[in-house]
């Protein structure tokens, strides 16, 4: 009777085991067969080519491909701020490229942190402040405000130039303020388009060092672009991409 108990208690303990690591396999964004066409003048531009990706929890993932092979398109995909011509894009469960504009703006905003090339501070506000702001604009309570800017700053190592504004700051350093301001809602997934393109190696260097950091403490994934064949090691996954589609 005993051993019946104890073999109970290790298929359920199997189970549980098995759950955990199904769920850890569930992509956080999956991409089916993914076009996207324009129209220019009388002709049709085809600029995504039945795109297949996934991108999983806690994972780096590095979209590879030269100036015009349609990678910035498809991030702009990911990320809702353009539809796909055919195919879906699924995320963290739902059907994102098949909501209204409302709902995938409701999910951004919640969800998403989304980092740029340029940077995209606001020029006369403090880090401190650009931080702050990204936490109201997500509807973040007042009584968080303090400490998640203290600790998203703290994290991409900027404690002592927190109250220095954009022009005060080096490259390097205003990419870490944009990055500490993209995880202050606690998003799932970071999209990042070139962002150590303005860097020199020693900055990228550290931007990647910032982002595995982030992925391992704030528990997010990150989608990024870039042609920078010096960073591409660190990469969970690289996609290469060449004239609309993965190689």
């Amino acid at each position: 009777m005993e051993e019946l108990h104890d073999s109970a208690h290790m298929a359920a303990d199997i189970a549980v085991e098995e759950t955990a690591l199904d769920s850890s396999r569930t992509a956080l964004l999956t991409v089916n067969q993914v076009e996207r066409m324009f129209q220019v003048g009388g002709n049709t531009l085809h600029v995504l080519k039945g795109i297949q990706m996934e991108v999983h929890p806690n994972q780096l993932v590095m979209l590879k491909g030269r100036s015009g092979s349609g990678k910035t398109t498809l991030l702009n995909c990911l990320g809702g701020l353009d539809t796909p011509s055919k195919g879906e894009i699924l995320f963290n469960g739902l059907t994102f490229s098949k909501m209204s504009d409302d709902e995938r703006t409701q999910v951004r905003r919640k969800e998403m942190g989304f980092i740029f090339q340029a940077f995209a501070l606001m020029p006369l506000l403090s880090a401190w402040e650009n931080v702050e702001l990204s936490l109201r604009m997500a509807g973040a309570p007042r009584s968080e405000w303090k400490g998640r800017v203290e600790q998203c700053l703290e994290l991409v190592g900027l404690e002592k130039r927190m109250h220095h504004r954009p022009f005060e700051l080096s490259g390097g350093e205003q990419q870490r303020v944009a990055i500490a301001k993209a995880i202050a809602h606690k998003p799932l997934l970071l999209l990042a388009d070139e962002p150590t393109a303005e860097l020199d190696t020693g900055m990228s260097a550290q931007i990647m060092s910032v982002f595995q950091t982030i992925i391992r403490t704030e528990n997010v994934s990150i989608c990024m672009t870039t042609h920078d064949p010096t960073i591409l090691e660190v990469a969970d996954h690289v996609y290469e991409m060449v004239d609309g589609k993965f190689m």
